[in-house]
């Protein structure tokens, strides 16, 4: 029987001979003629490692510059591409990072490009502990990066995040006890009753059970620019400061214990999505390292086939 062995397997493709000359291989995009000039050229979709405060996360960037030279056929994609691999995946991503990898984007594009920008998109793995038990688990956090320089050192940064939570209908919820007390009152017509005869009553399903409100899974989407010479991402203390506004974010590992202390948050925290942007907006304004933001909430309906859906924004810190 022969024996499989790993070390014959070729795990690289080979590369080709180069030419000893490559001042001579074609460059197309040198050719002469009068084209005119683009706002923005560049790639989308760049897989990179992004070296997080604790952990790694897959990123897919996007990378571009304008050209400002009409008589330029293109910019050089490869140059965008090596300075973003070369950058984001070896040094811990940051600010700072950013900018760098920004200025020298317009450096290889001197007399080409005045503005570069640069997005990247990944998910943020938080451990959250459950609301009553021991237990906790992982929640994935969406975040989108946003950064552009120009060729006079202006610099702007901007970052987002979506956050899930749960919001009960104020209004269902009034609906819900006025059946209830319409249920009490037809099955005790009589002036006295017990408290025995009401815990009986409110735990068994015709009573407790006669109405409850609707409630739904909501999202938050919240973009914000962040102050000059900003260090390091916010990520975590914009989550939890979100997440403490609203009260009731989506749970990770649950136990029954977990699961009713979460029903009681929501019998506690009953919102309209005016309400959750009131609550956002509040968190937000008192937030030091936020200097504009604006955010979106959508309550995705369980009585209706709609949404409801409501935005706020402010564009700098007065």
């Amino acid at each position: 029987m022969s024996t499989f062995n790993t070390r014959d397997v070729t795990t690289h493709l080979s590369k080709p001979a180069l030419s000893p000359d490559t001042e001579k291989l074609p460059d197309t995009q040198s050719a002469p003629g009068a084209f005119g000039a683009l706002e923005w050229v560049g790639m989308e979709n760049i897989a990179v490692p992004l070296n997080l405060e604790q952990s790694t996360a897959l990123a897919r960037a996007d990378i571009a510059v304008d050209l400002i030279n009409p008589n330029a056929r293109g910019i050089h994609m490869s140059r965008l591409y090596l300075l973003a691999d070369e950058h984001l995946s070896a040094q811990a991503f940051s600010p700072a990072l950013l900018r760098q990898v920004l200025t020298e984007c317009l450096q290889t594009h001197a007399g080409l490009s005045q503005r570069a920008k640069i997005q990247l998109r990944f998910e943020l793995l938080l451990r959250r502990p459950a609301l009553a038990s021991e237990h906790s688990g992982w929640r994935s956090y969406p975040i989108t990066v946003q950064a552009q320089a120009d060729e006079t050192g202006q610099f702007a940064l901007q970052t987002s995040v979506q956050i899930s939570y749960a919001s009960t209908c104020p209004c269902s919820a009034a609906l819900a006890r006025q059946v209830l007390q319409q249920r009490f009152e037809a099955d005790f017509p009589t002036p006295v009753v017990t408290k025995q005869e009401v815990l009986h009553w409110l735990g068994d399903a015709r009573g407790g059970s006669a109405a409850t409100p609707h409630a739904q899974r909501s999202t938050l989407d919240v973009e914000i620019s962040l102050v000059p010479n900003t260090v390091v991402f916010p990520w975590r203390h914009l989550i939890d400061a979100l997440e403490v506004s609203l009260q009731t974010p989506v749970q990770t590992a649950v136990k029954r214990i977990d699961e009713q202390a979460f029903a009681t948050r929501n019998g506690a925290n009953l919102m309209f999505v005016e309400d959750a942007l009131r609550r956002v907006r509040s968190s937000l304004e008192a937030l030091p390292f936020v200097d504009g933001y604006r955010a979106c909430a959508k309550h995705l309906e369980s009585l209706h086939a709609h949404d409801a859906v409501g935005m706020i924004e402010r564009r700098t810190r007065p």
